[in-house]
Order: structure tokens, then sequence, then C-alpha cells
């Protein structure tokens, strides 16, 4: 496949900031606002993790369907 370990290091960058910020938002009581982070970081992977599923699935199509 054409991906590298970068993707997987943003992930986890991702992953990892946006841990920071809900603690940071959690200790200063304001819960909702770090469930929203938490939720917005979710959003943003699954965007990332979507769009090389569609890929892969457009490769796959492409081997099988000879197009």
């Amino acid at each position: 496949m054409g991906y590298d370990v970068n993707t997987i290091f943003q992930i986890a960058g991702i992953g990892i900031v946006v841990a920071m910020i809900h603690t940071v938002l959690k200790q200063m009581g304001k819960e909702d606002w770090a469930h929203w982070v938490t939720l917005i970081g979710f959003v943003v992977v699954l965007y990332m993790v979507a769009t090389i599923v569609d890929n892969l699935f457009q490769k796959i199509k492409g081997v099988f369907l000879f197009q």
C-alpha cells in the first residue's frame, strides 16, 4: 500500500493532544468542554480512517474488476 508510518503517527499525535486537552479541561472543572474536545478528536480520526478504508476498497475494486 502507498501508506507509510506517518498516518499512524498523525493519529497517535491527535490522540495524545486530545488526551492532554481533555485532562486539563477536566481539572479546570469544564467537563462538558472536555467531552466535546474528545468527540471532535474522535470524529477527525474517524474521517482519516474512513478515507484510508475508502482508498483501500477502491484499490480492491480496481484489482478484481480490472478497472
